[in-house]
C-alpha cells in the first residue's frame, strides 16, 4: 500500500513522470481543460462536485510530492480580492515566486508543450488557476 496522501493511481503516475521544468496546471472549476491545454497533456478530473476538491487541497498534495520552483497565475482586476493567492503562497516554498500575466499569456503558457499535467478541481473561486513549474530534487 502506498503511504503518501495521494492515492489516485493516474495522478501518481503522472506526477512520477514530471521532471525538472515540467508544468502542472491546477485548474479551477471554470477552466476549460480540454480547449486550453496542449493535446499532449494528461488531464485528471478531481472535480467531483462544486468545491470538492479545492485548489489548495490539490496544491498541498502536489507540493508534498514534488519540488516546485515557480508558479504562474492570471492577473485579476485591481479591485478583486483574490484570497486564494495567500493560501497558495503559504503552501509554496519561499523560493518559488508567483508571477502574474494577462489572460491570453496565461493560456499560452498553459498550452506549452512543457505542460504535462492538468488537474481539474472543484475550486469555485475565480482566478484560482495556477501553473506550477517543477524544480529539481534537493
Amino acid at each position: 500500500m502506498i503511504k503518501s496522501k495521494i492515492i489516485h493511481p493516474e495522478l501518481l503516475s503522472c506526477l512520477a513522470k514530471c521532471g525538472h521544468k515540467s508544468q502542472i496546471l491546477i485548474a479551477d472549476g471554470n477552466y476549460s481543460c480540454v480547449t486550453n491545454s496542449p493535446a499532449t497533456a494528461n488531464i485528471i478530473y478531481l472535480n467531483f462536485t462544486a468545491g470538492m476538491l479545492s485548489g489548495t487541497q490539490v496544491m498541498e498534495g502536489v507540493c508534498e510530492m514534488l519540488n516546485i520552483e515557480s508558479a504562474l497565475m492570471m492577473s485579476c482586476p485591481d479591485d478583486f480580492d483574490n484570497t486564494i493567492i495567500r493560501e497558495y503562497q503559504a503552501l509554496l516554498p519561499e523560493v518559488a515566486p508567483i508571477d502574474y500575466v494577462e489572460r491570453n499569456d496565461f493560456y499560452s503558457a498553459v498550452r506549452s508543450d512543457d505542460t504535462l499535467l492538468v488537474i481539474a478541481t472543484g475550486e469555485q473561486r475565480r482566478f484560482a488557476n495556477i501553473l506550477l513549474t517543477v524544480g529539481v530534487v534537493k
